[in-house]
């Protein structure tokens, strides 16, 4: 009996064994030695400010952004593709768009068209009565497979994100244990409907917030925690450089206040087992085979940062507790108060702006 119970616990071991080193797996890891984390300390010191956010309920799941009409009227997007419209103080919200799809970034053109990255449909243009157009689904010849976060410049170009054009939304942690540069910054043109790849290295690219005076674009980078920043003039046009580089936690959207300052969600903290596994792929690859709750997860933190023009941080908002308005995905201010889109929320989140 004990050595049929022992061949027993052998062929387990050895299955066990082919099932997490032999096993196909669908990423391809490459080694990356990230920089050690800062601490929460000087800049980045841990605070509360956040648990002053108000939560603006919908009926729906995860409204990573936020946009405003020329009317102050709020809109949001879910992950069932709904896009939710509320009234300039907050309330009566209402089901504005459907995209079937899922949108995720939202900026308003000045015409007054809603754009939407849509991860799902592509880059789109939703006009004032709720009905949804198809700019784009390519980009030399590569399909989009995860359209994230955008701005409209002046001249009307639109700057978007196609995260990965391996994994799609729900193969998120794919792209992340695998950290290829699968991700790329893009331009549309209204006026001759082409879409131009800018950069094709980023790691899980994401938002994307143009200067106030036209001169770059800034597009988070991230699995690499850090932002990117395009110039679009001066001698270094068509070039990129690195904006802020080893933020404490994965940069989610940016977007800028118009005068002084980028705002940076921290969906959420850096997770140091993340960290030692990225130099390491094969142990990846065995990782990425383990049940869900054996790998790095996104934990409830709320972290959002203020960067002015030179990427120096200027603000540091935080909330560690357990009630906090976590997984903030985008922070966008508007007339004197800062709104959060969120990934984990069936809310978006608002509170007033206080000086520095």
């Amino acid at each position: 009996m004990k050595r049929f119970i022992l061949r027993a616990l052998v062929l387990l071991i050895v299955a066990l064994l082919a099932y997490l080193l032999l096993w196909p797996v669908p990423i391809n890891p490459a080694a990356w030695t990230p920089p050690m984390a800062p601490e929460l300390t000087g800049v980045y010191a841990q605070n509360n400010e956040l648990a002053k956010i108000e939560r603006l309920r919908i009926d729906g799941f995860a409204p990573e952004d936020v946009a405003f009409d020329k009317d102050d009227r709020i809109y949001c997007g879910a992950e069932d593709g709904r896009i939710f419209r509320f009234q300039p103080d907050g309330t009566k919200p209402e089901v504005f768009a459907q995209t079937k799809g899922r949108p995720l970034g939202l900026i308003f053109d000045a015409a007054g068209n809603l754009i939407v990255a849509d991860a799902v449909i592509g880059l789109m243009s939703i006009s004032p009565d709720g009905k949804g157009t198809v700019l784009a689904t390519e980009a030399g010849g590569v399909p989009f497979r995860c359209t994230n976060d955008l701005d409209v410049a002046a001249d009307g170009t639109i700057y978007f994100t196609d995260a990965s054009y391996k994994f799609r939304l729900t193969q998120l942690k794919e792209d992340v244990l695998e950290h290829q540069p699968n991700g790329r910054f893009l331009a549309y043109d209204p006026r001759t409907k082409h879409t131009r790849v800018l950069l094709n290295d980023l790691y899980f690219a994401n938002g994307v917030a143009v200067s106030p005076d036209q001169s770059f674009v800034l597009v988070n980078d991230t699995s690499s925690y850090r932002v990117r920043r395009y110039w679009l003039k001066g001698d270094r046009a068509g070039q990129s450089d690195i904006f802020i580089d080893n933020l404490p936690g994965f940069p989610d959207g940016i977007s800028s206040n118009g005068r002084d300052t980028f705002w940076v969600a921290l969906v959420n903290r850096r997770d140091a087992g993340l960290d030692f596994l990225l130099p390491h792929p094969f142990l990846r690859k065995i990782v990425w085979r383990l049940p869900s709750f054996l790998q790095p997860n996104i934990k409830r933190y709320a972290f959002a940062i203020g960067l002015d023009a030179n990427g120096k941080v200027v603000q540091n908002l935080q909330d560690s507790s357990a009630t906090c308005f976590a997984q903030i995905a985008n922070v966008v201010e508007h007339k004197g108060k800062l709104y959060f889109g969120s990934i984990g929320e069936s809310a978006i989140g608002r509170m007033a702006l206080t000086s520095r």
